[in-house]
């Protein structure tokens, strides 16, 4: 029988001179190889995490190693037995959700078959996409208007970008003038059938967040995502009740459990899992089950690489309350667009690879070119943000990436 030879983490990352915020900078790829020489790939997030994941990508690996591939389930159940902390561990469950996309892509390039087939069977080819990341260097109201014309121009019908600046937990008169304007000046830009999606991230006490979303709610966004810091979520069912806005969140949950949890307390309407922290394909199909036992539409959260969009497109094929889908490919570098081959976007829409696995070939010789070690970078922004709308760059700093720490690996 087939089986799980090796897991290995690989980082991979580029020093030039393109630009990409700092989250958006490294790619956690994992290669899963079978007694057989067959491989698959997964991948798992960074954003200040890059070199704890790859540690528990080699925990995570111990459990696989050995297990025949059809009975890769089995190492997954083990490790939730022996792993204390999976449950509020990201490291722990991106590992894990990174290995078992891999697991899954072996599976369907066995039998023949997309993922999306193992999951009982695609519902949908293709998928409407929304742009994240093109409002890098947006500052001033009008700026975000060009660029937003811009998008619309490429054929996206639909935008999410952050209007806050650097405010933070508490936000000013000014801050909140300064949002508006922003989110004003792209309404105006692209009219009322785009639809946009404001992004919090998480920054907000729930004061400040409800007031942000009566502010923004003049201009009919068709949601707001994360309004308030997650310690404090409990206080959304306070923003649902006084905010028209529907309330998007899910990508700092991590198990199907979770996610019920929101749902029957009335704190969320529409479920933004990541496939590469929340589980993989074997928890994304418990997601998928509690999402459609409340009726809640899902719009996959999808930020960092390549392997990442073609695993969620497999399970978007197959959700049966699917929304949005969350893109960054018109945003990305052109080293991170090498790594991959088979899936593509055009207007606005994603097809939804067909061939076995995730129906994608990974270019390895790419990945061996940009392997790395770097560390997370500490810069003028947190890592979470677009470059350059918390802190402008410098005119010097225009085109280019923002300046990372040194290659080293972390203290043993």
């Amino acid at each position: 029988m087939e089986k799980i030879q090796s897991v290995e983490a690989i980082e991979v990352a580029a020093d030039g001179d393109e630009l990409s915020s700092p989250w958006s900078s490294t790619v956690v790829l994992v290669k899963v190889t079978t007694t057989r020489g067959a491989v698959g790939w997964g991948e798992a997030p960074t954003t200040l995490m890059t070199h704890p994941v790859r540690t528990s990508v080699f925990e995570v690996g111990r459990f696989y190693e050995g297990v025949e591939l059809e009975r890769h389930a089995e190492a997954l159940r083990r490790f939730e037995i022996y792993s204390f902390y999976r449950s509020r561990s990201m490291e722990a469950t991106s590992a894990l959700s990174a290995v078992d996309i891999a697991c899954h892509d072996l599976v369907g390039r066995s039998v023949g078959a997309p993922i999306s087939t193992l999951l009982g069977g695609a519902v949908r080819r293709s998928v409407r996409a929304y742009s994240n990341g093109w409002y890098s260097d947006c500052i001033e109201p009008e700026e975000f208007a060009a660029k937003a014309r811009a998008m619309v121009r490429q054929g996206f019908t639909a935008l999410k970008f952050d209007p806050f600046g650097a405010e933070y937990r508490s936000l000013s008169p000014a801050g909140l003038r300064a949002a508006s304007a922003r989110v004003r000046a792209v309404r105006r830009a692209v009219g009322p059938e785009v639809d946009l999606l404001i992004e919090y991230h998480g920054r907000f006490w729930p004061e400040a967040a409800i007031r942000a979303g009566r502010e923004l709610d003049q201009y009919a966004p068709r949601f707001m995502e994360e309004p308030m810091i997650p310690e404090f979520n409990d206080a959304l069912a306070t923003f649902r009740r006084e905010v028209r806005t529907p309330v998007a969140l899910g990508e700092r949950l991590l198990t199907p459990a979770d996610f019920q949890s929101y749902l029957a307390r009335g704190l969320v309407d529409i479920l933004q899992p990541d496939i590469t922290n929340s589980g993989g394909f074997t928890y994304g199909r418990e997601i998928a089950g509690v999402a459609a036992s409340f009726g809640a539409p899902v719009a996959y959260h999808n930020a960092f690489g390549p392997v990442q969009t073609a695993a969620t497109l497999q399970i978007d094929a197959a959700l049966p309350t699917f929304f949005l889908q969350e893109s960054f490919e018109a945003s990305w570098p052109v080293w991170k667009r090498s790594l991959v081959r088979g899936y593509s976007i055009d207007h606005g829409v994603f097809q939804i690879p067909t061939r076995p696995g995730l129906g994608i070939e990974v270019d390895e010789k790419a990945v061996d070119r940009f392997r790395s070690e770097i560390v997370d970078p500490i810069g003028p922004e947190p890592p979470w943000v677009i470059a350059g709308t918390w802190r402008r760059r410098s005119p010097r700093d225009s085109g280019r990436r923002v300046p990372r720490a040194r290659r080293r690996s972390p203290p043993p």
